[in-house]
C-alpha cells in the first residue's frame, strides 16, 4: 500500500513544487520590477528639465543621501564622457562610483533598470536614462524589497512544505479506500 501512495503521490508533489516555484518567481519579479516605479518618473523627469536647459545642480533633489543606509531616492547627473556632474547620493561622505559600461547600454529614450551594488550590503534599484549632455541614474534601496523578497521566500516554502504534506496524507487516504483490505495483503 505505502509503495502505491507513494506512486500516487510523486506526481502530485513534482505538481505543487512547480506551482511553487512559478508562484514564487512570479511574485519576486513583481516585487522587483516595482522596486523601479520612483526612479522611472525621476529620471524621466530630471532628463525632460535638463534637455529644457535646466542647469543639473538644479534638478537633484537638495537632500544629500547616504545610500547605504537611507530608503530615500536620489539622482545623479553624468555628462557624455560618464563624469559626474551633480548628485544627491553619498556613499561614506563622498559621491559613489558609478559604472560608466552601463551608459553604452542606455540607447535612444530607452532607461536601463539595473541593480547596483557599490559594495557589499548596499543594493539600489536603479534607472538610467539619457539626456542631450549625457545621462540621468534615479536610485534607491532595495533593502525593503528584499526584506519583503525574504518574507515571501519563506512562506512560499512554507506553503510547499504544508502542499507536500496534505497531498502525501491524501494519497495514503486514497490509496487505503481504493485498494480494500484482502487486496492490500497479496500486492
Amino acid at each position: 500500500m505505502l509503495i502505491r501512495a507513494a506512486l500516487a503521490w510523486i506526481p502530485l508533489a513534482v505538481g505543487v513544487t512547480v506551482l511553487s516555484l512559478l508562484g514564487m518567481g512570479i511574485a519576486q519579479q513583481v516585487i522587483r520590477t516595482g522596486a523601479d516605479d520612483p526612479q522611472v518618473q525621476m529620471s524621466d523627469d530630471a532628463a525632460t528639465m535638463l534637455n529644457a536647459g535646466a542647469p543639473p545642480d538644479t534638478v537633484i533633489p537638495a537632500r544629500v543621501v547616504d545610500i547605504g543606509q537611507s530608503l530615500v531616492p536620489y539622482l545623479m547627473v553624468f555628462d557624455r564622457s560618464g563624469q559626474l556632474v551633480a548628485s544627491s547620493a553619498q556613499l561614506h561622505r563622498q559621491a559613489p562610483a558609478f559604472p560608466e559600461s552601463v551608459f553604452g547600454s542606455v540607447t535612444g529614450g530607452r532607461a536601463d533598470k539595473i541593480t547596483w551594488q557599490p559594495e557589499a550590503g548596499v543594493r539600489s534599484a536603479v534607472v538610467v536614462q539619457r539626456w542631450n549632455g549625457g545621462y540621468v541614474v534615479a536610485g534607491r534601496s532595495m533593502r525593503r524589497d528584499e526584506e519583503r523578497i525574504s518574507g515571501l521566500e519563506q512562506l512560499a516554502v512554507a506553503g510547499w512544505l504544508v502542499a507536500l504534506a496534505v497531498t502525501a496524507v491524501a494519497s495514503l487516504a486514497v490509496t487505503a479506500v481504493a485498494w480494500p483490505a484482502n487486496e492490500r495483503v497479496r500486492s
